[in-house]
């Protein structure tokens, strides 16, 4: 028996009809569907995303893997560990099976992490990525801030990860993205702010969805805590490109 297909499926930020055409095809064609939830006792992003766009499919299995929120291995691998074997056995039965992720699949994403070994565990497998909505496009747009025009810089950060170099980012760019901020606000507003960059920031959460929020005066929620679907976009709105036609006066060489 010649073994499934496997899918990654980028269905968007957040706002169920943002979800691609495409997208909707591969997951109404697909034997399973493979959701990442938190645990079992939290729903699923990507599902609540996917579910509104799927009508009910017969013979068609939609499964749920737990992925805990950590970054320690010696939790996080045990759960890869049960989700490569439910999606592998479902492939070698000759299943295709869909593993839906919110955004893009190639955008800090869980999938990336499927992808990568699927190759070694499965290299009999077809795989194919599509495409989705990205927070990054869908955050500075509900913020109407255009992300890069002509010879623009562009950053996309995960501050979560560490702090240390966030204010050299902010000098060395036009424009910076910032995820994850949830659990480091304080120190977010505090570079922003000796940056002479807190009027130039605009706080983003729940983008494209009913519970959108955007906060322009940031410094307000320093203390607060923050949404963990978040980010935070600065712009120093000092347009250098062509069009504009002063790209080369606003290249400067960056003191870092």
């Amino acid at each position: 028996m010649s073994p499934g297909k496997l899918y990654g499926i980028g269905v968007g930020p957040g706002a169920p009809d943002l979800i691609t055409l495409r997208a909707l095809d591969r997951l109404k064609k697909a034997d399973c569907i493979a959701i990442p939830r938190r645990d079992a006792f939290s729903p699923s992003v990507a599902w609540r995303i996917a579910e509104p766009n799927l009508p009910e499919i017969p013979g068609q299995e939609r499964f749920f893997l737990n992925f805990p929120m950590t970054k320690k291995p010696e939790i996080i691998k045990p759960a890869w560990d049960i989700a490569f074997g439910e999606i592998g056995k479902r492939l070698s039965a000759g299943k295709s099976v869909a593993f839906i992720s919110e955004g893009d699949p190639f955008v800090y994403s869980t999938f990336i992490y499927l992808y990568q070994h699927a190759r070694k565990l499965w290299p009999d497998v077809e795989i194919e990525v599509v495409a989705g909505v990205s927070s990054i496009s869908a955050v500075a747009i509900s913020a109407d801030i255009p992300v890069a025009d002509g010879q623009e810089k562009i950053a996309v950060l995960p501050v979560s990860y560490g702090v240390e170099d966030l204010r050299v980012i902010l000098r060395m760019f036009d424009t910076i993205l910032l995820m994850k901020v949830s659990s480091v606000m304080p120190q977010v507003v505090e570079a922003l702010e000796a940056e002479g960059l807190l009027d130039s920031a605009v706080y983003v959460s729940k983008a494209t969805t009913e519970q959108q929020k955007i906060i322009r005066d940031v410094a307000t929620i320093k203390n607060d805590k923050c949404d963990y679907f978040s980010m935070v976009v600065v712009s120093k709105k000092n347009r250098s490109g062509v069009l504009h036609g002063n790209a080369a006066e606003n290249m400067k060489e960056v003191e870092i």
